[in-house]
């Protein structure tokens, strides 16, 4: 979808979600939009956008935007999604999705959810088992 080709009109159909709005490092002055219980611990905006189109809805992504808010420049800071809130006639897309607030819960609910996030966690803990167990065996053979 060529998001920059629509009139203005069709924009107002779309909602923004910066990674910022999930995070829990943030605090509301920083960005932070929903509670911090209920946050990411730093989301991405493909991680964002993942979630979105595995629901269903329609959703665009700009890599290079940054939040206003936002003073660190890292790649995994950046990016904005843009998610179709509306059709065109004024009805929702998804009945369960009426409001950005209900995007941005759901986000933060499925993104510690994601393959990647499991994954990272679940490898990072045997490989430390791993190399403790390996130090304790060399450690006795001397």
């Amino acid at each position: 979808m060529a998001y920059a080709d629509q009139s203005p009109a069709d924009k107002d159909r779309f909602i923004c979600i910066y990674p910022a709005y999930l995070n829990n490092k943030k605090m509301i002055t920083e960005g932070s939009q929903i509670p911090i219980d209920k946050a990411v611990e730093i989301p991405t905006a493909t991680e964002i956008q993942d979630v979105c189109l595995a629901v269903g809805l329609n959703v665009h992504i700009e890599k290079n935007k940054m939040y206003s808010r936002e003073w660190n420049c890292d790649l995994q800071y950046r990016g904005k999604v843009r998610v179709q809130l509306k059709q065109e006639d004024g009805s929702l897309c998804l009945i369960h999705f009426p409001s950005r607030k209900s995007v941005m819960l759901y986000a933060a609910e499925m993104i510690p959810k994601l393959k990647t996030r499991t994954q990272k966690t679940g490898g990072g803990d045997q490989s430390l088992q791993q190399g403790e167990g390996g130090k304790k065996g060399k450690g006795k053979k001397k």
